[in-house]
């Protein structure tokens, strides 16, 4: 790779291709339509933002920003990550703080508290309380990836728009547009591999390919998976048809080397098995009994169980029941 090619791919993807105003925005147009009806008037109403990680939250409160305060809006945009700072001392210092001094040429400013979901509920009280408080020179913009842990009180003082998933004409969109601009050769399964690893996440899909990119200089199929350290769907559709035809032993080993030599997790694995139930000749009834297998394990293995076992016992039910 010669330094000019070299140079071109420094960098992160993700930060460099981040959409600057709403309008840039894939994806996510019934949404975004309505957040610039709010910019245009600048009348902005506290908002809420759920949805899965991806999908466009954190993006659109910074154009907001940026469309609102153009130039100034680093003075008059405070983020935070509530994940990081979990308890009641991050409402009751650095939102206040930030309230308080919100004065100068504009009406207000814009406080944007990343995964809100995080927060204890202690601290959700209190930054209702500060939400009445300075509501006449402050607006905020919480995300989060569950709406249901945000409290009630909270949710009535905000304006909900919830993100769902990136379609797959979105995130093919996205790369092919990265790639044509940095010159990077892609091939269509490289292309639906990127979407099948995303699953509607444009951040993740940005990062496949410019990992992928790295490893050669046309983004393939197997690079993906490999970059992604996600098995081929045909991999755990073999696996678990082996599986289904009473073959444990068979589909163990194949689960053996998706652990050790792939260095996919677990987790991972449970989500793409999920994902392909409907693609086996089951029937329904043997399909619900999988996905309530599937469904055990996962729960086991969030809680801290040894998901090689989980995983085995999974294959051994199914097998089992065949």
């Amino acid at each position: 790779m010669d330094d000019a090619t070299s140079s071109k791919k420094r960098g992160i993807w993700i930060e460099k291709y981040r959409p600057k105003s709403l309008s840039e925005i894939v994806g996510q147009r019934a949404i975004t339509s309505r957040l610039e009806g709010y910019v245009e008037k600048k009348d902005l109403p506290h908002l809420l933002f759920s949805g899965p990680a991806g999908v466009g939250k954190t993006t659109s409160s910074v154009a907001i920003a940026q469309e609102i305060y153009g130039g100034d809006w680093r003075e008059n945009f405070l983020e935070l990550n509530a994940s990081d700072e979990r308890g009641i001392d991050v409402v009751r210092n650095r939102i206040k703080n930030f309230a308080r001094s919100a004065f100068g040429n504009y009406e207000y400013k814009i406080i944007f508290l990343d995964e809100a979901d995080s927060l204890t509920k202690d601290a959700q009280s209190a930054l209702r309380r500060t939400m009445e408080q300075f509501s006449h020179n402050t607006r905020f913009i919480l995300s989060c990836n569950y709406s249901n842990r945000i409290i009630d009180p909270i949710q009535s003082r905000c304006a909900v728009f919830r993100f769902p998933p990136l379609s797959d004409e979105a995130i093919s969109k996205k790369v092919r547009e990265i790639a044509e601009e940095e010159n990077i050769k892609i091939t269509d399964g490289g292309l639906n591999a990127i979407i099948y690893v995303s699953q509607g996440d444009m951040r993740k899909a940005i990062n496949s390919l410019q990992a992928a990119s790295i490893m050669d200089e046309e983004v393939e199929e197997d690079n993906v998976y490999k970059t992604a350290a996600s098995a081929k769907p045909e991999d755990i559709k073999n696996m678990v048809e082996r599986a289904l035809d009473g073959d444990f032993i068979e589909a163990r080993g194949m689960l053996n080397i998706m652990l050790t030599e792939g260095g996919i997790s677990g987790g991972d694995i449970i989500d793409q098995l999920y994902r392909s139930v409907w693609e086996f000749q089951i029937d329904n009834e043997n399909a619900v009994v999988m996905i309530d297998r599937i469904g055990e394990a996962d729960y086991r293995i969030s809680e801290g169980a040894n998901e090689r076992i989980q995983l085995e016992a999974l294959l051994a039910a199914i097998s089992m029941k065949k």
